[in-house]
């Protein structure tokens, strides 16, 4: 059981409801801001150098930074971001996916200050970084965990261009790298700080829900013999020859067609009905 699995044992019900609700509400508020007085940022911006001389209310205040300008296209994009915020809240539910979001601000706010630091130390300048830090990251940490959570669903691209979820998470994430290797490359690689600090809660979310422990030699070299010994002598392996634990009962893959699904019983089907992570919240319980 790993640690989120744990802490969500232990605080079960503690998340906070409709997250996503009060993440579009921040943007909502910092684009009117924009708009009516756009100075006041400097009041608001994540900045070390003015968080250490009191002005403490910068933790908080600068997830009302939008990271961009208001445009038609930001309507759009928070459209889209509401409907998977909610979908990753129902799906995980309120502690776990609370969890995950707040992690990405905190993760952005130690980020902010190693950069202060490390700047500190290797020119004596107390340099100003918060015009670099913004949600943008943790916003787009929402999606590639819902591409994780449900690569083959389809959804439409500016509501015309079919597309699967799957393909979408490869795209952004070509996108973090380049922009990743150019900002190295250049020597701006201060500007990868905000980057790889708000995916951490992303990255950690990954590994955690991966079974890494199959990559390990011994398990290897145990799946092979079991493997070798299921074969009939003499011929190649048959299908369906090998003895399986998990089978969905929507698609009906198991653990030897995807080693990385997951599968859990429905409580609220009558039988003992199994389902893969990507049917077990979708499919139609059996009564």
């Amino acid at each position: 059981m790993n640690i989120i699995t744990k802490l969500e044992r232990k605080f079960h019900g503690r998340g906070i409801p409709n997250l996503t609700i009060w993440i579009i509400a921040c943007y909502i508020i910092g684009y009117v801001l924009q708009i009516v007085n756009p100075s006041i940022f400097q009041f608001l911006y994540l900045d070390p150098v003015y968080i250490l001389k009191g002005q403490v209310w910068r933790l908080v205040t600068w997830v009302l930074v939008p990271p961009g300008s208001f445009s038609f296209f930001t309507i759009i994009t928070l459209f889209f971001y509401y409907s998977i915020g909610v979908s990753m809240e129902r799906t995980w539910g309120e502690f776990r996916y609370s969890l995950y979001i707040i992690s990405g601000l905190i993760f952005t706010i130690i980020g902010a200050f190693f950069l202060f630091f490390i700047i500190l130390l290797t020119t004596g300048e107390r340099c100003s970084v918060g015009s670099i830090f913004s949600t943008y990251y943790v916003t787009m940490s929402i999606f590639l965990a819902f591409a994780a959570t449900y690569p083959e669903m389809q959804v439409f691209l500016y509501g015309i261009l079919p597309l699967k979820v799957k393909w979408m998470g490869f795209i952004y994430g070509a996108v973090i790298l380049y922009d990743l290797v150019t900002y190295i490359r250049r020597g701006v690689w201060f500007m990868a700080i905000p980057m790889i600090a708000s995916l951490l809660n992303f990255i950690i979310y990954f590994f955690s829900t991966r079974n890494l422990s199959r990559y390990n030699p011994k398990e290897v070299k145990r799946r092979r013999e079991f493997r070798k010994a299921m074969q009939p002598s003499g011929r190649m392996k048959s299908q369906g020859g090998a003895i399986t634990k998990h089978k969905c009962a929507v698609c009906g893959q198991t653990e030897l067609d995807n080693p990385d699904l997951e599968f859990r019983f429905c409580s609220k089907c009558n039988g003992n009905y199994e389902y893969c992570q990507n049917h077990l919240f979708t499919h139609q319980h059996i009564k």
